[in-house]
């Protein structure tokens, strides 16, 4: 049996991204559906529309894509992009601090 070292060229990282439209309520339901089959799949959800799964080969990340590509809803944009560890490696994130609302201001009394 042939060894095959993970290394960072090996592993891969699938990115999925979609625009589903979403304003009747069956295209609600697919949606959800197909974010609901990612998460079974194994993906985690990165941005609202942008789910991330790690797949220990490039064999491994195509039987994803072919299950991925059995989700897709008829209406809508789905990508999928592949990169290995190396290239996600990368990646440069970005989190801001999570606003709070800012408490009433009182009213002021004005005297004419």
């Amino acid at each position: 049996m042939e060894q095959i070292r993970l290394n960072a060229y090996h592993i891969m990282w699938l990115f999925v991204f979609f625009d589903l439209p979403v304003l009747e309520k069956k295209e609600r339901k697919d949606a959800a559906l197909f974010r609901k089959n990612l998460l079974k799949d194994g993906f985690t959800m990165l941005q609202f529309s942008v789910y991330i799964r790690n797949c220990a080969s490039r064999e491994s990340a195509d039987i994803h894509i072919k299950r991925v590509k059995t989700f897709i809803p008829d209406k809508g944009q789905v990508s999928i992009l592949a990169v290995t560890d190396k290239q996600y490696g990368a990646i440069v994130n970005f989190w801001g601090k999570k606003t709070q609302p800012l408490p009433a201001t009182p009213q002021q009394l004005e005297f004419f």
